[in-house]
């Protein structure tokens, strides 16, 4: 959270700079932030809500409710396409990388038990991936820094999940996907081709309130910390 602030609010007080219009943003997450934060699939949006965010008649509570039509909305407001967003994004991270890299790795903070957990998945005989909707180059410094080593990474470069999972498949091998957003597991679900992909919702990250319930309907499954560090026979 620290970082997707930081970088989020750098992007959109550069883009308000350039078109000459008036922002003012506070330099920690404000509590709408993480009210929306959840709805944010990806990056662009991240920069174009934390503009929102210094309007005064803002509601991070209204907006998540009908967080499409809020979206929308700001980007007649703003002016904004999705392309220049990433692009104000994508530029301040690059930035920072180049300038202080430590710095900008010092605002992210893994959650407890997940490095370790992941670095124990080849022992198991399981290559694991990466799937992001950030940019590629940004999520291998994350990972290289945490000493990570997936079998592959893509970013949003390389297409939607639902797209990079069909890419993925091979006969006779299962595919589980661990995601912490429901709407992406529930796309997942509604893909032809994928109907035999096990989903994995996770108990921590990004969750809106109500997304543990009713999973096992919508076919996915509930992961809590302790059975992700479990064997993977143990999983559901």
């Amino acid at each position: 959270m620290p970082e997707y602030w930081w970088a989020a609010r750098a992007a959109a007080l550069e883009l308000a700079a350039d078109d000459g219009q008036t922002l003012s943003l506070p330099e920690t997450a404000p509590a709408g932030f993480a009210v929306l934060r959840p709805r944010i699939h990806q990056g662009w949006e991240m920069v174009l809500m934390a503009a929102e965010l210094g309007r005064p008649d803002f509601d991070a509570g209204i907006a998540a409710l009908a967080y499409d039509e809020a979206c929308a909305a700001a980007q007649g407001r703003w002016g904004w396409t999705p392309q220049r967003l990433q692009h104000a994004l994508e530029g301040v991270r690059h930035a920072a990388i180049a300038t202080d890299r430590e710095a900008w790795l010092a605002l992210h903070r893994p959650y407890p038990g997940m490095v370790e957990r992941l670095s124990r998945l080849p022992a198991e005989g399981a290559e694991w991936r990466v799937l992001t909707t950030k940019g590629a180059t940004f999520a291998a410094e994350l990972l290289s820094a945490c000493g990570l080593r997936p079998a592959a990474l893509y970013g949003h470069e390389h297409g939607s999940k639902p797209e990079v999972l069909l890419g993925l498949r091979e006969p006779g091998r299962p595919l589980w996907f661990v995601e912490d957003r429901r709407p992406t597991l529930e796309r997942v679900r509604a893909t032809p081709g994928l109907e035999a992909v096990r989903c994995y919702l996770v108990a921590w990250g990004y969750l809106a309130p109500g997304d543990g319930e009713g999973l096992a309907a919508a076919g996915l499954h509930w992961l809590e910390p302790e059975r992700f560090a479990a064997p993977l026979a143990d999983w559901p």
